[in-house]
């Protein structure tokens, strides 16, 4: 099994240790031509989602990537990635992948200083840690995506069909359950 990781800005370093204490093969996504190695499903990690679209359309990326997948490619998007697959942004006229039928406030719980470290169910899982940095949070889903999770009445956590979209960094915590749910998905 190998993991395509967008490594054009944010959090992907950190994506790829946890792939490598799970013993699982990865291969960074920088350029177009990268996008030629066989994988298995996607990270789009967390970090700054507007320059993330901007890089990955100037890289010649966005296209494929989108179609890969719409195509079925299982993908785990945290915090940014789930801004770049939500279909709509609540605060924000743009979209750009639009593969994940939600709508998703932008830096929901606010600047910086609204960063935070809790604990809640994820799915069938029990007090999975989560950390929140400038996160969005989904809004509303249509009905066929299913609600992974809530914290404080906001929906962060959600699945459709290929497609998990996240608010918060399950790469900055040891805890490797959503990593694990993910590729059990493959």
């Amino acid at each position: 099994m190998r993991i395509g990781i967008t490594a054009v800005q944010g959090a992907f370093a950190e994506h790829e240790q946890v792939l490598e204490k799970l013993n699982v093969d990865y291969v960074e996504l920088r350029k177009a031509e990268d996008l030629n190695f066989p994988i298995d499903g996607l990270i789009l990690p967390g970090g700054e989602s507007t320059v993330q679209g901007k890089l990955l359309k100037e890289l010649d990326m966005f296209q494929t990537l989108q179609e890969k997948i719409r195509d079925g490619l299982p993908v785990l998007a945290t915090c940014a990635g789930l801004i770049l697959l939500a279909e709509k942004l609540s605060n924000d006229e743009h979209t750009y992948f639009g593969t994940l039928p939600v709508t998703v406030r932008r830096n929901a719980y606010g600047r910086q200083l609204g960063s935070f470290h809790t604990y809640s169910d994820f799915g069938s899982e029990k007090d999975v840690p989560m950390t929140f940095i400038r996160a969005p949070f989904i809004e509303n889903a249509r009905d066929d995506v299913d609600i992974l999770a809530c914290v404080d009445g906001h929906i962060v956590g959600a699945a459709y069909k290929n497609q998990i979209g996240i608010s918060f960094h399950p790469e900055l915590d040891s805890d490797f359950r959503i990593h694990r749910m993910f590729l059990e998905r493959i």
